[in-house]
């Protein structure tokens, strides 16, 4: 080897060296940059783990496993809870009622909280802050006062149902019954929850910039055009939120439902709903290993609805 090629390779591992110590470096001050970030976060990862994570893996873990009648002691049985699951008849009767409990109260909730969100925000509503803070304290009654406000009104014997038929001179009126109770809780939801989804649109609404409105005025739209082609295309991510958010409180239904329970044992069953079986099979039943099971894949359904009405919602705001 010529001294001349002897220095062009000694130059080479000179650049080679050069090149992977300043990429070294380059990740040592990357590291460090983001060193305080996750100092930051990590105390929110282990409250979320132990919090979040760690219960969805021990519900998992007993929903691959079976309480030994005779033997004593838990066998692992993979799959069977979860077979047994989707071929249980009250799981499906549960689910299917909270799904029609999803079809109509949700969009009835959500079209009243977006009118009193557009009427507020038109500036034609006098005393606007008086109507936004009534609309809104349903929210702030805690939810089992609220259930347990509206059980005395709904009570055929006592309340208001009962002063409407001895007034009136009728029975007809029996919110309680087995025909009206799903509308008797879905009364009491959106009674709940108006006023939040009302806060959610009208915070959206306060962000859509004013040239939009001047333009609309110059065009000569008014209210309702205005409302249409301009508000309610702004609130479509809000609404989106709303809409996930609303389907996931309702696959959850518990609290209305358990409550009114003690008022009409013969109407509400214990597995009105999929939460109120997976906790009258744990808590009632003794049966952990298949509420976990029950609980795991209502979670599931929930997620799969959750993910594609965000998927449409996404697609059509793009």
């Amino acid at each position: 080897m010529t001294s001349a090629q002897s220095v062009k390779a000694e130059l080479g591992r000179s650049t080679h060296v050069s090149e992977s110590t300043a990429m070294v470096r380059r990740k040592r001050r990357r590291v460090q940059r983001s060193l305080p970030g996750w100092l930051f976060v990590t105390p929110f990862l282990g409250v979320f783990a132990l919090t979040f994570l760690a219960p969805i893996a021990y519900a998992f873990y007993l929903s691959v496993f079976r309480e030994q009648a005779f033997f004593g002691g838990s066998a692992f049985v993979g799959a069977d809870n979860y077979v047994q699951a989707l071929n249980d008849p009250k799981f499906w009767d549960a689910a299917v009622r909270v799904t029609l409990f999803l079809a109509v109260q949700v969009p009835v909730m959500l079209v009243l909280a977006l009118l009193a969100a557009l009427a507020i925000d038109s500036a034609r509503l006098h005393g606007a802050n008086i109507f936004r803070l009534v609309i809104f304290l349903p929210y702030a009654v805690p939810g089992v006062v609220a259930v347990l406000m509206w059980g005395y009104i709904y009570g055929d014997r006592f309340g208001l149902a009962a002063d409407l038929n001895h007034l009136l001179g009728t029975t007809a009126i029996q919110p309680l019954s087995v025909h009206w109770i799903l509308p008797s809780i879905g009364n009491i939801v959106t009674w709940e929850f108006v006023g939040y989804n009302m806060i959610v649109f009208y915070a959206a609404l306060r962000t859509v910039p004013d040239e939009l409105y001047e333009a609309a005025a110059i065009d000569g739209a008014g209210a309702v055009r205005t409302a249409m082609a301009i508000k309610i295309p702004a609130l479509r991510g809000a609404i989106v939120i709303a809409t996930i958010f609303s389907i996931i409180g309702t696959f959850q239904l518990f609290n209305e439902p358990n409550i009114l329970q003690k008022l009409t044992p013969n109407v509400i069953t214990t597995y009105f709903t999929p939460n109120m079986y997976a906790y009258n099979l744990s808590f009632a039943g003794q049966q952990y290993n298949y509420s976990a099971t029950v609980a795991i894949v209502m979670a599931v359904i929930t997620a799969v609805i959750a993910y594609v009405v965000q998927l449409r919602g996404s697609r059509e705001e793009l």
